[in-house]
């Protein structure tokens, strides 16, 4: 008894460096990055998986072409045997693999889970009536199979040129279970690099297919910077290149001994093309780690100096308040010793008594009237001290979650775009995090107001630019007020590229441009901070 079950293929290509590009859009290369930019499309695709039970005997399944090579067609007897599944199948209409590009050479069979987990069970090699037979084996129970063109046989991952796909039989015994399952595929043009120039390959019928698919093999280990993160291996890979050419090129070559070097080429560019791409991603991710360790340094030693700051004011005030009432208790005993010598002269002098009487009423109106006069002075300073107090408390609070400056628009939080999804205007699970605490801030007080900025750099064009800007502000805003920010204390606007920070001409200046801006204002917290002198937090960038 067999089950089938239907799985859903998603293209996930991850970036060897970053890179500004969204669905149906590729990225401009950057000559000052050594490291690869590749280039993405995401696509889906559904099939059917079979769970085929141990030692069950044998069933059929057949293969039908996709919209990239309609034509071809194809049947497999699936047997289960003790420890694997053993697979003849006889594919008809296949085209050859360079049409679909000049780095492609080949066809895989794969056999794909129904958790998404690719095995390349085998070579599918096209013969002169565009048949071809094959008998491999696998250790999966439950898979799909499709296959697809590729530049080598060695790879390990399908590419997105998927010219056949498994389907159902009604003679395939068994009963439908919905499965979702996602895998990676590499996009059609994704095994070369943005700006890499790749030299088309001219097929001689004398020389095996093998032999071409060691020079692709090569070349693609090289655009994945094999030479710099793999260099012993990638060394290897080009002496045996070397070897298989004199081979290729030598009047008596033996054409078994091509095959069998060419094979051993291939394989070991392969494994110097995976380990690029390791390091890649490790030099990558130690990288953020270092940034995000250095600026957590920075925003403490911001908070100590505050902190400072803060206490310094506080003796300071405390210090000026001991003195005006030692000041105040002086000014007290000398009215008093002036009254009683007025005493004293009462009885001998009863009009200048009077007159003295209309002075000293005269003078507590006057002091009544500077009393009053500095406690409204002394309301007015409590105010400003509170604003800026609240203000610089927002300030240290906004940077212990992004980067933060006071300026005279307000508090400006600044989001570099490694918060976005690159080149897109959604935003990644840390950035919803950063924003969720952003938006508890602002909650605690109601009369704050937000203006949300977006801004890119020069690259692109400027519709696309203005349109990225616009969308990654209007999508915080959305998502602030999601989190419970009044939509009427926040606007959204796009700025493109027209106010830049930094030069274009350089990737760091690029960096600091592409940004997205909150300036967070209000009467609550005054234009700036004055009496705690504050100093704004230095801005950091990241790549787009």
């Amino acid at each position: 008894m067999f089950k089938t079950a239907s799985i859903t293929l998603a293209v996930v290509m991850t970036l060897g460096a970053s890179a500004q590009a969204q669905t149906q859009m590729q990225a401009p290369a950057d000559s000052g990055n050594p490291t690869p930019t590749f280039r993405i499309n995401v696509v889906s695709r559904t099939t059917r998986a079979v769970s085929y039970k141990h030692r069950s005997g044998a069933t059929r399944i057949s293969f039908q072409g996709t919209d990239l090579m309609p034509a071809a067609a194809g049947e497999a007897k699936v047997e289960s045997k003790r420890g694997a599944l053993e697979i003849e199948v006889e594919f008809s209409g296949l085209d050859r693999p360079t049409s679909f590009g000049n780095e492609y050479l080949t066809y895989v069979l794969w056999a794909i889970s129904p958790e998404g987990r690719p095995v390349n069970i085998g070579e599918v090699l096209v013969g002169d009536n565009h048949r071809s037979k094959l008998d491999v084996t696998t250790d999966l129970q439950a898979f799909a199979m499709i296959v697809t063109a590729e530049p080598y046989y060695a790879v390990r991952r399908p590419s997105n040129v998927v010219v056949l796909e498994n389907a159902v039989r009604s003679d395939t015994r068994g009963t439908t279970e919905d499965v979702n399952a996602k895998y990676e595929l590499i996009d059609r043009g994704g095994y070369i690099p943005t700006g890499y120039k790749f030299d088309p390959v001219v097929l001689n019928a004398r020389l095996p297919l093998e032999f071409f698919e060691a020079r692709n093999a090569v070349r693609i280990a090289q655009s994945a910077g094999a030479e710099r993160y793999a260099a012993t291996s990638y060394e290897k890979a080009v002496a045996q290149m070397h070897e298989a050419d004199e081979m290729a090129t030598g009047r008596h070559e033996n054409k078994k001994s091509l095959i069998s070097m060419s094979r051993e080429v291939v394989q070991t560019a392969e494994d110097a093309r995976e380990i690029s791409v390791k390091h890649i991603d490790e030099e990558r991710a130690e990288g953020e780690r270092r940034a995000g360790a250095n600026r957590e340094a920075s925003a403490k030693d911001r908070a100590d100096e505050e902190t400072q700051r803060r206490v310094t004011a506080e003796i300071g005030t405390a210090d000026a308040d001991r003195r005006r009432k030692e000041a105040d208790q002086r000014n007290l005993d000398a009215q008093a010793a002036a009254q009683q010598a007025q005493g004293a002269q009462a009885n001998a002098e009863r009009d200048r008594n009077d007159a003295q009487q209309k002075q000293q009423a005269a003078e507590a109106d006057s002091d009544r009237n500077r009393a009053a006069a500095a406690s409204s002075d002394a309301q007015l300073q409590q105010a400003l001290r509170e604003r800026e107090e609240l203000r610089a408390r927002l300030l240290q609070q906004f940077n212990l979650i992004l980067e933060t400056r006071d300026t005279a628009r307000g508090l400006v939080v600044n989001m570099s775009d490694v918060l976005f999804d690159s080149g897109k205007f959604s935003l990644r699970p840390v950035a919803r995090e950063k924003l969720a605490k952003i938006s508890g801030i602002v909650l605690a007080y109601p009369s704050l107001k937000l203006a949300i900025e977006g801004n890119t750099d020069s690259v692109g064009t400027e519709t696309f630019n203005q349109e990225l800007s616009e969308r990654r502000a209007e999508g915080v805003r959305s998502y602030l007020t999601q989190q419970g920010v009044p939509e009427s204390s926040t606007t959204a606007r796009g700025y493109g590229k027209t106010q830049p920070i930094a030069s274009n001409d350089t990737p760091e200046g690029r960096q600091q441009n592409r940004r997205v801006e909150l300036i967070v204002s209000g009467e609550i917290i005054g234009t700036t901070i004055v009496s705690l002198s504050l100093q704004p937090a230095a801005a950091t960038t990241s790549p787009q």
